[in-house]
């Protein structure tokens, strides 16, 4: 009995609102009531009524809707239902707030629950046990398991992102900009092939015919200084894969001192002893057979770098060697900075040819993309609506699926935009993703343990692990506070079949059976789920940031990172610039390398930012204030970032709050 003020919320993009009209029940614990009025929800509006309810309805715990078409079915997008009690406040913040956040179709009757975070252990009377198992059945139902490639994560089963269900599809205004890009690219790739009578370079200088549309500052400076060993020795703490180096503690057994070169080993030890000997090793990639573009064999190196650190931070380069030793073969030649400066340019792009392979392959495509999408899938598929966790990471897997169906349908299919330009395109990408999963530890994505293996810890010069690990001790603080709000210790976690069965889900079948590289197969405690909450949040967002952000600004001007190399690496030093230009990508890889670089770091127009999720999923104060905090950390990070780059020839960026998006959606 009583007066009830209600608010129907729609979604602000194109086609959200509805013609159809929309019939709205509210339940108690003790009834049910069905309001009578038509509703046709507009877009991005708020509509507000009050209705009087004869029966004593209790507690609330469900809106139910049902939206009716008479000539027309069109979706609706309802964000959420607020609703007031007469004889409560009916202040903006006291009302109950029953989330939706998807798209309402059909004829069918939809129950929303109320925000509060319900666990199954909780609901003692059962009031939610029901709605759960539904849920989660007509979820199972939509959201299915699928093997894109043998031995590789599995996927959502879809075919194209036209399979996806429409909760986790592209919005219309982020679609119309995406293919819009896309042909933006594809025309970009056009002029420059037309404009240029070149069908291989004669010089480096030839590349700037194509080095125009979307150049960054940082893309123009890497174009000035890309020769330099100190910018050289830069990126690989600071640039597209910081991943690869580590502290050596030992010099590598691959690494043949041929005779003669006893100076070089004297000042290798010497660094080691020092503890300023580093090595980026590219030995993943031998064996791994090479593409073929356009009729073309193209080449494939496994290099391994040396470097040694200067007092004042800089790395550079000790000595290259391209190729591992084989029983059988000559030992392979050592190139250095004292080499004749072709010979030591092209050893060095043989290198950053080889990063660009593990870049695109292993740390961005692997350990981002295809990884959380396991994550969202097995979320979709274990956790219901009400469960805290669920709306703890949901708004963290926006866009991520669809954005990995077109990846898989556009750029990584057969003959798609990797096997045009990847030396390693072909089987080579699938068998550099085979080979990456069986290195993949839980460890190496729980980014202080990374750091401290690789021994990175405490580099002023390393601005990626400062930044990132600033970035994972505020996202831990904010998913501790979200935890131990819902769980009051360990028996609890333990006890929560719906979110043991979810760690389940995720190891055992999205990871194909992770465990043996420590992925855990269950909670034994707060800290444990923590930890791996973490872990994921920080990858889909701060991780992904730091290893897609930047393609624009490092890999548009082509040398510094070819994409293909079309001669095999040299044998001896005697380089000529026609063997240079004769292993550098061809006018037709260059330009879909710039094009695929700008598309695939361009700022996206409907960003949304770490710790600002649109949804409003929690509505408890508690969680709201955790929230909060979350952001005001976030906040003077920025602000520390900014004061730092101020004072910086070469800012570092791709970390700043402000930069880093929610969720992967490019």
């Amino acid at each position: 009995m009583g007066r009830y003020r209600v608010c129907v919320d729609t979604g602000h993009f194109a086609f959200a609102g509805t013609n159809n009209q929309v019939q709205l029940w509210l339940v108690g614990q003790h009834a049910e009531a069905k309001l009578g009025l038509w509703l046709r929800p507009a877009r991005g509006q708020k509509e507000d009524f009050e209705v009087d309810v004869s029966e004593d309805l209790g507690p609330l715990l469900f809106v139910k809707l049902q939206k009716i078409h008479f000539l027309l079915k069109d979706a609706w997008f309802c964000n959420h239902i607020t609703v007031w009690v007469s004889d409560k406040s009916m202040e903006e913040d006291k009302g109950i707030l029953f989330p939706c956040y998807r798209w309402v179709q059909g004829d069918g009757i939809i129950c929303l629950p109320v925000a509060t975070a319900w666990m199954m252990g909780k609901d003692v009377q059962g009031l939610f046990k029901k709605h759960r198992e539904e849920e989660l059945e007509e979820r199972r139902r939509l959201y299915r398991w699928a093997t894109w490639k043998k031995g590789i994560f599995l996927t959502v089963d879809a075919a194209s992102e036209k399979d996806l269900p429409l909760d986790v599809r592209f919005h219309e205004d982020k679609k119309i900009d995406f293919d819009g890009a896309l042909a933006a690219g594809e025309m970009e790739v056009v002029l420059k092939r037309a404009s240029n009578f070149l069908s291989s370079w004669k010089s480096l200088e030839d590349f700037d015919q194509i080095f125009w549309g979307h150049q960054s500052t940082l893309a123009k400076k890497v174009r000035q200084s890309w020769k330099d060993d100190d910018f050289f020795g830069y990126q690989f703490l600071n640039g597209m894969n910081p991943t690869v180096l580590k502290r050596s503690t030992s010099l590598p057994t691959r690494l043949v001192i041929p005779p003669g070169a006893e100076e070089l080993q004297i000042q290798m030890e010497r660094k080691l002893q020092e503890g300023c000997l580093f090595e980026a090793d590219y030995s993943l990639l031998d064996g791994i057979q090479p593409n073929v573009i356009q009729g073309e064999k193209q080449h494939l190196a496994a290099p391994l770098v040396m470097f040694k650190m200067e007092p004042d931070g800089k790395l550079l380069p000790l000595v290259i060697q391209l190729q591992l030793p084989s029983s059988g073969s000559p030992v392979p030649p050592l190139f250095l900075p004292s080499d004749p400066s072709l010979t030591w340019l092209l050893a060095k792009a043989w290198v950053k040819n080889s990063d660009f392979q593990l870049q695109q392959l292993q740390t961005h495509l692997l350990k981002t993309h295809l990884l959380i999408e396991v994550f969202a899938v097995a979320t979709m598929r274990c956790l219901p609506g009400m469960h805290p966790i669920f709306k703890l990471l949901v708004p963290h897997f926006r866009y991520t699926m669809e954005i990995n169906t077109r990846g898989r349908t556009i750029v990584f299919s057969d003959g798609g935009g990797f096997d045009q330009m990847l030396n390693s395109g072909g089987e080579g990408k699938l068998d550099i993703l085979r080979r990456g999963i069986a290195h993949l530890t839980y460890r190496s994505l729980c980014l202080p343990n990374d750091l401290a293996d690789r021994g990175l810890l405490g580099i002023p010069s390393s601005l990626y692990a400062h930044d990132a690990l600033r970035l994972w001790d505020i996202i831990s603080r904010y998913v501790q506070g979200m935890v131990h709000l819902y769980y009051s210790g360990d028996k609890v976690v333990q006890s929560d079949h719906e979110l043991q069965t979810w760690c389940q889900e995720i190891t055992e079948n999205g990871l194909c059976g992770a465990q043996q590289r420590g992925f855990p197969v269950s909670f034994q405690s707060r800290a444990d789920l923590c930890h791996f909450l973490t872990m994921c949040i920080f990858t889909c967002s701060a991780q992904h940031s730091a290893v897609n952000q930047g393609q624009g600004d490092w890999y548009t001007w082509v040398p510094n990172a070819p994409c293909s190399m079309r001669q095999p690496p040299p044998t001896t030093k005697d380089v000529t610039l026609e063997m240079v230009m004769d292993t550098m990508p061809n006018v037709y890889q260059s330009s879909i390398q710039m094009s695929t670089s700008w598309q695939g770091s361009r700022i996206q127009p409907d960003k949304v930012l770490l710790g600002h999720p649109k949804e409003k999923y929690f509505s408890e104060p508690e969680s709201k204030a955790v929230l909060s905090r979350f952001q005001k950390d976030l906040d003077t990070l920025e602000r520390e970032i900014v004061a730092r780059n101020e004072g910086l020839d070469l800012p570092y960026e791709y970390l700043q709050p402000s930069q880093i998006e929610n969720s992967i959606t490019i």
